[in-house]
């Protein structure tokens, strides 16, 4: 029971002037000090004036200091007689608490007391109820307030219909609007914002927007609430193309932005490959001060290293760190990995030093990202360097940091050296995976040993080593490269009785194989199979066929395969242009081989040096020299169709993925 005595005559000024001036200039820190000084006079009858009390009182619910509110409140009724302000504030408290039953009971207490409830204790009640579902008792609360002869506001139906429209009550919160018009109330920013808040959540965004307009009508103007709630909308609904200009919109508009919906926005552009778009709004926030999430910068990053857009990654990099919110190592390893595809590692420690300046600390990651860089890039003595370097970090390399040196060792033929360092990785505990028996075999098939290829394939089946398709197709690979197609469909059933199912690499080399030996129709009956089996020819297919038809000549049939591939949405690269530019050239047909490489370049494709150098071939047959003069690039003294397509099959490169 509340038990309220007569306020103490002992009253002292300076405790009043104490209390204030710590709510009032010290914020939180006051609000702490002014309660424990509060607290502290209380136990020895001695109470600040009732202006005062509800100052305090007022204070920690602003502050959400809600607990103490508690506690003031019930020790101010044993010292002073708390007036309607006291009861309302304290009402707020337990409502904001999420103690609606206990601001009821208040309710009634005051009542009884004689303290008549004001607008603002009712609305208290009645916003209260509404956020916790009781809406009979809100709408009762209501009935009762105009009994009283306390007419509502029109934060009272703010509240009602606020209620109504968090619990899909549309119909009486329509009702609500009409008969808040009708008692000659216009609807504020905050009522407007409920009903739209309300739609958005159901879904039914030609409403809100109906609402937005209407707000508009009014003559009020949609706030960052307003645009923020249609933006998660639109999100949920998953209209990303409106998500996207509302998130304009409030980015260039200045207007606080919800960062969960806006990093919805990104996640969406990103996962439509809309790289551009995505880095634009990353930006906007930096220029805020605000840094996108990790999960969401290092996607960015490596797709825009996959678009060989490295400059506008590296000086998104460069960005964060100047506005002293720097990538994480995870993003900042996406860059170095993007970096070390494309670039020369000149390039890449180039940009490193820069990093590492500003203040990026190499983890492992990093040291086998820039160890793979160096043994793509054939610096495979700083790739071991790096591996010393690495160990000296007391970061122990891994079967990544060992397959990466490997593989760089086995591309330059150094299959001895790459047996010793197997050795080496073994003794420290390594085992082996199916990427390090992968770029074992592509070392073999590299320094024409396939005979040893073959018994060690033979080896780790004996072993019943688990072995993927990738292992396979480097063997199949290299058969179909020398022509022995007869061992190279026997590894492929071979796959097809282990339970792994020929992949578009197998029939990819198995098509080129064929075609390099002039069976362009036994290549095309596997095209056909390996269709009637489910899997969908990619670019390399397509290529390997296509340059079947264009070393013997039969132009019209490639026109066709062309067309095959534009329905199925894959379109010619580099290769496949330069294989049949050359197929053209050896023609005689000049022309036409110009058409394509034009039709080459208005698709965004680079020509390259073997481009020119077939075209220019073609263009000495008759004798017209001049037209490619100005191309700066050497003739070679030979291109032939193998040279072409010896860069069809990446496919069959190991890739160690981390």
């Amino acid at each position: 029971m509340l038990e309220c005595n007569q306020a103490s005559d002992k009253r002292h000024g300076e405790l009043d002037l104490l209390l204030h001036i710590l709510c009032s200039q010290y914020k939180s820190f006051g609000f702490r000090c002014a309660f424990d000084i509060f607290i502290m006079f209380s136990k020895k009858g001695i109470f600040p004036c009732l202006k005062t009390c509800n100052f305090l009182l007022g204070s920690l619910v602003k502050a959400n200091e809600l607990h103490k509110s508690y506690e003031v409140f019930d020790v101010t009724c044993q010292g002073v007689v708390p007036d309607v302000f006291t009861f309302t504030t304290a009402i707020n408290a337990f409502c904001k608490g999420g103690r609606v039953g206990d601001a009821v009971d208040l309710f009634r207490k005051m009542e009884e007391l004689g303290v008549s409830p004001n607008v603002v204790t009712y609305n208290n009640v009645i916003d209260g109820l509404s956020k916790s579902g009781r809406l009979d008792e809100a709408f009762r609360f209501k009935d009762r307030m105009v009994r009283s002869k306390v007419n509502p506001s029109v934060v009272t139906y703010g509240a009602l219909i606020n209620g109504l429209m968090k619990f899909e009550k549309f119909a009486e919160a329509s009702e609500m609007l009409v008969e808040m018009y009708s008692m000659g109330f216009t609807p504020n920013e905050v009522v407007f914002n409920s009903l739209i808040d309300g739609y958005c959540r159901k879904g039914n965004m030609i409403e809100a927007l109906r609402i937005r307009d209407d707000m508009v009508l009014k003559g009020m103007k949609p706030n960052s609430v307003t645009f923020n709630t249609l933006l998660q909308g639109f999100c949920r609904s998953n209209q990303m193309e409106q998500a996207e200009q509302v998130l304009g919109y409030l980015l260039s508009s200045g207007l606080s932005v919800n960062m969960d919906a806006c990093s919805y926005v990104i996640h969406q552009l990103l996962e439509k490959s809309r790289l551009d778009s995505a880095l634009k709004i990353v930006r906007e926030l930096l220029f805020r001060n605000i840094k996108a999430s990790d999960s969401l910068l290092t996607p960015l990053v490596c797709g825009l290293c996959k678009c060989e857009k490295h400059l506008e990654a590296i000086e998104l990099w460069f960005m964060l760190a100047g506005k002293g919110l720097a990538a994480n190592t995870v993003t900042s390893n996406a860059l170095l990995h993007g970096l070390c595809e494309r670039e020369s590692m000149e390039k890449v420690f180039e940009v490193l030093k820069q990093m590492t300046e500003k203040g990026l600390v190499l983890d492992k990651i990093s040291y086998n990202t820039l160890i793979f860089g160096c043994c793509k890039w054939g610096k495979i003595d700083v790739a071991f360097e790096l591996k010393e370097k690495m160990v000296q970090q007391e970061f122990q390399p891994d079967t990544y940091t060992y397959n990466f040196l490997m593989k760089g060792l086995a591309d330059m033929g150094k299959i001895d050296d790459v047996h010793r360092l197997l050795h080496e990785a073994k003794e420290y505990g390594l085992v082996p995976n199916v990427y390090t028996h992968a770029l074992l075999l592509e070392g073999y098939c590299k320094a024409d040993q396939i005979e040893e290829a073959v018994k060690l394939l033979k080896k780790l089946v004996y072993e019943k080593v688990e072995l993927s398709s990738v292992v396979y197709n480097i063997l199949i690979a290299a058969y179909c490269r020398v022509g022995n197609l007869k061992e190279a469909f026997e590894l492929c059933d071979a796959m097809k009785s282990r339970g792994m199912p020929p992949t578009c690499a197998t029939y990819s080399s198995l098509i080129h194989g064929m075609c390099c030996i002039g069976c362009v129709d036994e290549a095309k009956e596997t095209f056909q199979q390996m269709r009637n089996e489910g899997l969908l020819p990619n670019i390399f297919c397509y290529t390997a066929l296509i340059g079947g038809y264009c070393k013997l000549g039969q132009m019209d049939k490639v026109g066709s395969i062309l067309m095959e591939m534009s329905s199925n949405g894959i379109q010619p690269n580099k290769i496949t242009y330069t294989i049949m530019i050359d197929g053209y050239c050896k023609l005689g047909n000049v022309k036409e081989a110009t058409k394509l490489l034009n039709q080459m370049i208005r698709n965004g494709i680079a020509p390259d040096t073997i481009t020119y150098n077939v075209l220019q071939k073609g263009y000495c047959k008759e004798r017209e020299l001049e037209v490619t003069s100005n191309t700066g690039l050497h003739l070679e003294e030979e291109i032939t169709y193998d040279t072409l397509v010896h860069r069809l099959h990446p496919h069959t490169a190991v890739i160690n993925k981390k």
